[in-house]
């Protein structure tokens, strides 16, 4: 059964790659999380900026284990690790983030032909992956994908923005009833949504396919 499983990813996860080299992007594939992390490690110069998204990052580069790893690289990781940080500072995390020699995330949705597609509360995280950063780096556990962009969408919504809306404790109607309203909430996080067809003409983005479930 687990070779099954294994063969069922992998022959994802190769679609997927071929699709995002026809689209310009670089992609790699890793079996499993610690290959992952040893990608993205080698990926990070020694001492870099790394910038991430917000607290903690995401759930997916959590579970990667990403962050001790590049500590022990040297690397400056503009990133809070918990909720005791003060707003104003970590706006100004997000700002300096979009200026990092690194910026690592991960994505919402990946269709089977390789188009990324994001939805942001903020939009520090989408605008970091399209422009600002010299180098980009996607990681995408095989949940993530999907045939389509529409599904790609449906995806977002339904799954990931309910799920992470409920992480976060926001006071939205999905977060309750885990069904999505397209809600007027005040702490709505679905804002800004962004599908990148091709590589930015001038940012480098590398994504790693990850074999296995990672992040919602």
């Amino acid at each position: 059964m687990e070779q099954v499983r294994e063969w069922f990813a992998g022959s994802l996860a190769e679609r997927a790659m071929e699709g995002l080299r026809r689209r310009g992007f670089e992609a790699v594939f890793a079996r499993d999380r610690e290959e992952a992390r040893r990608h993205i490690v080698e990926m990070v110069p020694p001492g870099a900026t790394v910038g991430f998204a917000g607290v903690a990052g995401t759930i997916s580069l959590r579970e990667l284990g990403i962050l001790e790893a590049l500590r022990e690289r040297g690397c400056r990781l503009l990133i809070s690790t918990d909720d005791s940080t003060p707003p104003d500072l970590l706006l100004q995390q997000r700002r300096e983030a979009l200026l990092a020699e690194v910026f690592i995330s991960s994505t919402n949705a990946l269709t089977a032909d390789g188009v990324l597609v994001n939805v942001d509360a903020l939009g520090n995280r989408v605008a970091a992956m399209i422009f600002g950063p010299k180098r980009v780096i996607v990681v995408a556990g095989v949940n993530k994908i999907v045939r389509t962009v529409d599904e790609a969408l449906a995806r977002v919504k339904h799954v990931a923005a309910v799920l992470n809306a409920r992480r976060l404790n926001r006071q939205t109607p999905c977060a309750s009833t885990g069904i999505c309203t397209d809600c007027d909430s005040p702490e709505r996080i679905c804002r800004v949504t962004t599908i990148m067809e091709r590589r930015p003409s001038r940012t480098e983005v590398c994504v790693v396919v990850v074999g296995e479930s990672l992040g919602f």
